[in-house]
């Protein structure tokens, strides 16, 4: 980094890769013989979404595409743009085209772009337009259209290790001048920048403005912490990591002791935890570890979350507390989770069985001509709501058992009424 480089110009931004090399982590990515390595060596960019947590590189990588293929780059944040910056990007891509030059749009948060707004892109990278990589930190199966997410590779960042983080805290000493750090004072921040190089090196550009207004020629972990205050403490006094902290909550809601969950809840909040990512984190143990065993947990997960954002610190942490106390208290079932992931691998190994005729919907005459929805039986007219031996899996799909509920809490009505309804089925089949 030469020494007439703006100092306006934020730290993140100055150290910001220039070439594929000086990228921090993802080798699982840009590794030799790696997917997206092979991608930058093929001489041929393609569409793709890069999915991972904040401060894992999506931009940088999405950058040196476009400077791999000499390609105009266009950014375009689907938080403050819409269909006006994507007709000002297609306008800029045909006047690249006309004078011979890719270009690469990359659309930042893409899953806050809705459905039109993403197919608005459709017509455009199917005729080489322009190739288009989307960032997100959200699921793309989920928030992406299927049919934008077909034409696209999807690469998944992982959060920065700890040995990434140091790598990069050198790396800004080394380029910046930065001064000394005391060895525990990096520890810290690496465990609150939590696998986000930005913040970490918006953190340490923070540091360094006040350690030149101060003179100081060593950033110590007792300066940091008077500097940075309490939201820079590690969640524990003993050397655990967050993850390690968070686990030990999680473990103790599924482990149904109140006061271990209570612990760990208040460990992670006093450490400077932000109880919105808190109330996140219980809205997923709702999910997966009590399930519809009590669905209740859920609702009151959510009512918590809600509670936080309208009363804030400290009111609203009482919220938390008492859901994870109802948590941890709750009859326990995975089998829901359980049931979703093994659909999820069977789906993804099987193919895509055709819908059996009768379950089509048949909208039109020609449709109803052709058989869509012939034999269905309107399950409110049959007794007791149920159509006793009707099929509603694909033709030639044996019946998979995913969803085995276990015999705590409302499970135990579920398994009944299912042990019911087969009873039923056999009979009628």
């Amino acid at each position: 980094m030469s020494a007439s480089t703006p100092q306006h110009i934020p730290l993140a931004e100055r150290l910001r890769p220039k070439t594929l090399s000086e990228v921090v982590g993802q080798q699982h990515l840009l590794g030799d013989g790696m997917a997206l390595r092979l991608a930058f060596e093929s001489g041929q960019p393609h569409s793709c979404i890069f999915w991972g947590p904040p401060g894992t590189g999506k931009t940088t990588i999405a950058r040196l595409m476009a400077d791999a293929f000499e390609a105009q780059f266009i950014t375009i944040s689907a938080v403050l743009g819409g269909v006006k910056d994507i007709r000002e990007a297609v306008e800029k891509a045909q006047l690249a085209q006309q004078q011979g030059r890719r270009t690469l749009v990359f659309v930042d948060e893409v899953h806050r772009f809705n459905k039109s707004q993403q197919d608005a892109f459709l017509p455009h990278v199917e005729s080489g337009l322009f190739t288009f990589i989307g960032a997100t930190t959200e699921n793309p199966s989920f928030e992406v259209n299927s049919a934008l997410l077909s034409r696209a590779a999807v690469y998944v960042l992982n959060a920065l290790t700890a040995d990434d983080l140091k790598q990069i805290v050198a790396l800004a000493q080394a380029h910046q001048a930065l001064p000394a750090i005391e060895s525990i004072a990096i520890e810290r921040l690496v465990a609150y920048a939590d696998g986000d190089a930005r913040r970490l090196l918006n953190t340490l550009e923070t540091l360094a403005v006040a350690a030149t207004q101060e003179k100081r020629a060593e950033i110590t972990d007792v300066w940091l912490l008077k500097v940075l205050g309490e939201r820079m403490r590690r969640y524990d006094k003993g050397g655990e990591q967050f993850y390690d902290t968070i686990s030990a909550l999680h473990k103790s809601v599924r482990g149904s002791d109140p006061d271990a969950a209570l612990y760990w809840l208040v460990r992670m909040l006093d450490g400077g935890a932000d109880p919105r990512y808190m109330a996140r984190r219980l809205i997923r143990m709702a999910n997966e570890d009590i399930g519809l065993a009590d669905p209740r947990a859920l609702r009151l997960a959510l009512d918590a979350a809600e509670v936080y954002e309208r009363l804030g610190t400290p009111e609203g942490e009482l919220a938390l507390a008492e859901c994870v106390v109802y948590l941890a208290v709750a009859p326990k079932s995975n089998a829901v989770y359980k049931a979703f992931n093994q659909v999820k691998a069977f789906v993804k190994q099987d193919g895509t069985r055709p819908v059996p005729m009768h379950l089509r919907n048949a909208p039109t005459r020609l449709m109803k001509q052709l058989d869509y929805g012939k034999g269905y039986r309107y399950a409110h007219d049959e007794a007791d709501g149920f159509a006793a031996g009707e099929r509603y899996l694909p033709d030639g799909m044996a019946e998979p058992g995913f969803y085995q509920p276990v015999e705590r809490g409302l499970e135990i009505k579920i398994a009944d009424k299912l042990r019911s309804l087969k009873a039923r089925n056999d009979q009628a089949r």
